[in-house]
């Protein structure tokens, strides 16, 4: 059959009714008042001709020649990730066989149309086949959309309703203004609404149920008749909300987005976030809080790692300064823990505090720390040379064991390839950097009143022994030396210089050595989930492409990095200079503390650094398992395992667990999520995105963040939101969601830096600093606010950036 009754569907069957077609059979199945109607099956769209006689026959069972309403139902719509709404026609008001037959056509011509190709594309849906559901017109009293969760701030204890007199096509498409209702616990009077409170309490019981039995907030489009009896029109899942903890439940409980610290905004693969959790149990053991719950601090939300703050806001001792102490994490983190603050669901409470276990991790990590920042401090140039001098004998412990051969014994190699790294070289290679900030901390509580925090944090331009900015230099000493290659390079698609890099049929412009040292490292290089640049250089190549248009030698990277190198140094004299005219006793202590920050700071990346070749041994001895498993088609490629916890490949590895379907659903939801654009800074454990519920402050200047690294360029901006692929020409600025090392061979070029998340002493800000250009950060949605092309100005101490124009010289990138 090609027509269907409206109660004879399968909400299940979405292949052969569409996505609008299940949700009305969702919700007939739930025992909602529907309008009588059918369905004209992707069957009749697949042969290419309406089905007249089956047509008139389903027409003529819903009373002949009465009004009908007929909407696209196409198998790419209403998804629970993509609402696809508005991109197929629905055309009200037909009467007659005719007309009837002629809208349904309309309704297959719109799933062709420009716009829903892109929308499909931008939401990876390869193809689509288009059912059309006919019902019966409902003439409403008032009609308009009940949203089971707040769309705007998450919070999934909240309903909005937006209503309107009349027919509900016009709050659906924005072009009236509606009445607007949230409600919540109690049910407010709305005098002059088009809805009195009767009619809210039914809705809101009605949204209940429908929820309960589709199992997640849904998108409810509604109409009241004359008689007002309430009809519902469509359902569908609410696509935009952020996921909840899945721990969520009892008491609300608030976190805190920790990715931004790291650079990393997109979502952690689920063997990611795995590796993650377990490398944080490992680390807390190690510091002596052995059986600690991990799993009560840190948790995954939407593929992203966030830690439990609710001890800390309900904490009497804490929460008072605890706005103070999220600084560090930006604006943004401040004025949503303020927010939480006033909330008198979070009011202060006792707490237990875990003596015993505190005074364990003092006395186990105290000396040994204690004794590693004296040394730095003594004699800065020995412990530098020391802890440097660790990366290689780290390199050599995280090498591939010769003897393993089964999935299980690769497994356990990954499980413990962490320690060793862990509890030697990445804690020593921390001192020498507490000791820089220490330093430089003291010295701007010491300048206050001589000196800003900028020009404080001037000192550590152009710092040397930072394998960060020696990566990058290195691969422009590559470009600079591939001049003769110049055409080939820059004018051969990336993907062949791949595949003739790997075939061994490039020129040896020493890439090979430079993969040697740095192949271990990639944007979002925290997740195992991530390829390297061993396995796949084309990012390494996108930067040196970029590097090889660079035609000035005057904003050469090596040429840059040496001045903002002596503007460093210059800055100690000035600040010294300043101490000695103003407060001469302190002067020889600021001197000393601002050539140790000097001196030290360089080894900012160094930790992470070691840690790197653990977490790529980890990856490869992963990749090996799955091969294995996949061998035993337990998954479908090696690839897979990624997209599995550590006990699910277990599960795997010892009992022959199937695991194809679980890890191609996860890899769908990680492709989802890699699409989402906004992840709130601080959530509650209710959905609600606490930055969303704070008014939006008005700035007529333009843009704010906060100054990340001092100085001002004026440029044309270039947005990127993945590395990959992309570019800056010299002079450009910047504009990213967020940059982590991976991202830091586009600052060689870069005029400035604007990041829409971030801390001061995250990865990409701290290498601004070090390359001298500015750096503003935690500018809200500047990736949206700014295109590129535009002509901007970014002011790295005061933390603004203005848009001097609306030029546009090109689509973004990526």
């Amino acid at each position: 059959m090609t027509v269907i009754p409206l109660t004879d569907l399968d909400p299940g069957d979405t292949e052969r009714i569409g996505g609008k077609a299940a949700g009305l059979a969702m919700l007939i199945a739930a025992g909602q008042r529907v309008p009588d109607g059918f369905c004209l099956t992707t069957q009749a769209y697949q042969a290419g001709a309406v089905p007249r006689e089956e047509v008139a026959a389903a027409y003529a069972e819903l009373g002949g020649e009465v009004p009908v309403a007929v909407r696209s139902s196409a198998t790419a719509e209403d998804l629970p990730w993509a609402s696809f709404a508005g991109q197929q026609d629905t055309i009200l008001g037909v009467r007659g066989l005719d007309d009837l037959v002629t809208a349904i056509e309309t309704c297959w011509e719109s799933l062709e149309t420009a716009r829903a190709r892109a929308y499909r594309e931008a939401n990876d849906v390869a193809e689509a086949q288009m059912a059309v559901v006919v019902q019966t017109m409902v003439e409403p009293r008032a009609a308009g959309v009940l949203f089971t969760a707040n769309p705007i701030t998450g919070a999934r204890g909240e309903m909005v309703i937006d209503a309107a007199p009349g027919r509900g096509s016009g709050v659906v498409d924005g072009s009236i203004e509606a009445d607007h209702y949230v409600l919540g616990e109690q049910i407010p009077l709305h005098p002059g609404g088009c809805l009195d409170r009767a009619q809210l309490t039914e809705l809101q019981s009605v949204g209940r149920r429908i929820q309960e039995h589709a199992g997640s907030p849904q998108d409810i489009e509604w109409a009241l008749d004359d008689g007002g009896t309430l009809w519902l029109l469509q359902s569908r899942a609410v696509t935009s909300l952020f996921p909840v903890p899945e721990t969520a439940g009892g008491e609300l409980r608030v976190y805190m987005e920790t990715g931004h610290m790291q650079g990393m905004l997109q979502p952690m693969t689920p063997m990611g976030a795995s590796v993650m959790l377990q490398v944080s149990r490992q680390w807390f053991e190690m510091f002596g809080a052995k059986g600690a719950d991990v799993s009560s601090l840190l948790t995954i939300i939407g593929g992203r790692l966030f830690v439990d703050l609710t001890g800390f806001v309900r904490a009497p001792g804490i929460r008072r300064q605890l706005p103070e102490s999220m600084a560090l994490y930006g604006p943004r983190v401040v004025a949503a823990v303020e927010k939480v603050l006033e909330d008198p669901r979070f009011t202060p409470r006792r707490l237990r505090i875990p003596v015993g276990t505190l005074a364990r991790v003092v006395a186990r990590t105290g000396p040994p720390m204690l004794r590693g920042i004296i040394s730095a401090l003594r004699r800065p140039e020995a412990e530098r040379r020391r802890v440097l001098a660790s990366a290689p004998a780290v390199r050599a412990s995280c090498r591939a064991p010769s003897d393993v051969t089964t999935a299980q014994e690769h497994l356990a190699v990954a499980e413990e390839v962490h320690l060793d790294v862990l509890s030697g070289p990445m804690l020593d290679a921390l001192n020498p950097l507490w000791a820089a900030m220490g330093c430089q901390g003291l010295a701007t509580v010491l300048l206050h009143g001589l000196a800003t925090e900028s020009e404080v944090s001037a000192v550590v331009r152009g710092a040397p022994h930072n394998v960060t900015t020696e990566m990058d230099l290195r691969l422009w000493q590559i470009a600079a030396e591939a001049t003769e290659h110049r055409q080939l390079l820059t004018e051969t698609p990336v993907a062949q210089l791949v595949s003739r890099y790997r075939e061994g049929s490039l020129p040896d412009i020493g890439l090979e050595g430079f993969l040697a040292a740095y192949g271990h490292r990639s944007a979002a290089e925290i997740d195992v989930g991530v390829p390297r640049w061993a396995e796949n250089p084309a990012p390494v190549f996108d930067a040196l492409t970029n590097y090889l248009r660079q035609s000035d030698p005057h904003q050469a990277p090596d040429v840059r990095f040496r001045r903002a190198a002596t503007e460093g140094e210059a800055a100690i004299e000035e600040l010294v200079a300043r101490a000695r005219r103003r407060r001469a006793p302190l002067a020889p202590l600021i001197a000393f503390l601002l050539r140790r920050t000097r001196a030290l700071i360089g080894l900012r990346e160094l930790p992470k650094f070691l840690w790197l070749y653990a977490l790529d041994r980890v990856r490869q001895e992963l990749l090996a398992a799955g091969e294995i498993l996949a061998g035993q088609g337990l998954l479908t490629e090696a690839g897979d395992i990624m997209f599995l916890d550590r006990e699910e490949v277990r599960a795997a590895a010892e009992t022959g667990t199937d695991q194809r379907e679980l890890a191609a659903a996860r890899r769908a939801t990680h492709r989802r999520e890699l699409r989402r654009r906004h992840v709130p800074v601080v959530l509650l454990s209710d959905g609600t995105d606490v930055e969303a519920t704070l008014p939006v402050p008005e700035n007529a200047e333009g843009l704010t963040g906060i100054g990340a690294a001092a100085g001002t360029a004026t440029g044309r901006a270039r947005v990127i939101r993945d590395p990959h692929g992309a570019r800056v020409e010299p002079g450009e600025i910047l504009v990213a969601p967020t940059t982590d090392p991976g991202w830091t061979p586009l600052f060689l070029t870069a005029a400035g830096l604007v990041t829409e998340t971030g801390a001061t002493m995250a990865h990409g800000p701290t290498v601004a600093r070090e390359y001298g250009i500015p750096a503003v950060i935690c500018v809200k949605d500047a990736t949206s606010a700014i295109r590129t092309g535009q002509l901007i100005t970014i002011d790295g101490a005061s933390g603004l950036v203005r848009v001097e124009d609306e030029e546009t010289g090109g689509d973004e990138s990526r």
